[in-house]
């Protein structure tokens, strides 16, 4: 790394990824880092804070922020996410907005398009559109006239998350809008969250895979132990808190079924990112209208600024 510092030609920078919901930022850092770092869900609003997701070669270091979805609010939370999602686009070189490509743009996406207009200087702004992989190329070419219009000022890059396709493209047009300059990171490191942090991503992710009805986006999670047990591994206690008995119900599930099905797919998926064995403890309360209580927001490190 030392010799990287002193390399004049090393490109180094901050891109902020920024969209609506569920269109794909996450898979897509996770791809590009070449390890689950952020959570994926089919569901809207996975993500729910900043994080950092990096990749370095011997020529570049690209510090990816995986936001949450832009999106209208409905309630205290969403007002939360919207804050992380615009405060990550301060001070960046590049931001990458990745928009579903597979259908037109919304009101979200205008949202988007409205908020990046207003940031003074505007940084220089790639549009990944997203999941070719679900539409014909006459359709594609179609789109591309249609999101242009939403956003002239970016560079468009086709691009599918989950194959692959663009990924060499849109590493090379980020990378020539990097600044010269040393990496901020070690070479090893790719993310800024701790395991902890990640574990508790990674079982709230679980929920939204396998419960539906309407528990997913009532769900928060909290690490209350994550201790070493030498080489048997290690030990990690998490409460998962909805906002009424009958998503405790849903999530617990007829004689414990539900949560142990969370259990095994937490943790294995937090045995992958860890590289050892844990030993997952689950248990699940009610914390009534969290979603819009300031109190158990900030409790669940949710903390709103005040800005709109």
């Amino acid at each position: 790394m030392n010799e990287r510092r002193l390399d004049p030609e090393f490109r180094c920078g901050f891109v902020a990824v920024v969209g609506k919901p569920n269109v794909g930022k996450s898979t897509l850092i996770n791809s590009l880092v070449g390890q689950k770092i952020a959570p994926v869900s089919p569901k809207p609003q996975t993500t729910r804070h900043r994080q950092l997701g990096i990749l370095t070669s011997d020529e570049y270091q690209i510090i990816f922020i995986d936001t949450p979805g832009l999106h209208i609010p409905r309630h205290k939370l969403g007002e939360f996410l919207n804050q992380e999602a615009e405060a990550s686009c301060e001070g960046v070189d590049v931001i990458l907005w990745l928009v579903d490509i597979s259908s037109p743009p919304d009101e979200e996406d205008r949202k988007v398009a409205d908020f990046l207009h207003s940031l003074k200087p505007l940084p220089a702004t790639i549009m990944a559109l997203n999941k070719v992989d679900l539409i014909s190329t006459e359709t594609l070419e179609k789109m591309k006239l249609i999101f242009a219009k939403l956003f002239p000022e970016a560079r468009l890059i086709p691009l599918s998350a989950t194959r692959g396709d663009g990924r060499e493209e849109l590493l090379q047009a980020i990378v020539s809008l990097l600044p010269f300059r040393p990496p901020e990171f070690p070479e090893d490191q790719l993310t800024d969250l701790y395991e902890r942090d990640i574990a508790a991503d990674l079982i709230r992710e679980a929920v939204l895979h396998h419960v539906h009805q309407e528990v997913p986006h009532a769900v928060a999670v909290r690490i209350d132990e994550y201790k070493e047990r030498g080489e048997i591994g290690a030990y990690v206690a998490a409460t998962i808190f909805v906002e009424k008995e009958s998503q405790k119900a849903i999530v617990i599930g007829e004689g414990g079924q539900m949560i142990k099905k969370i259990g095994i797919s937490a943790r294995r998926e937090i045995e992958a990112m860890s590289g050892r064995k844990i030993y997952l403890d689950l248990r699940v309360k009610v914390l009534k209208n969290w979603r819009n209580n300031p109190v158990y927001l900030k409790r669940l490190g949710y903390k709103l600024t005040g800005r709109k």
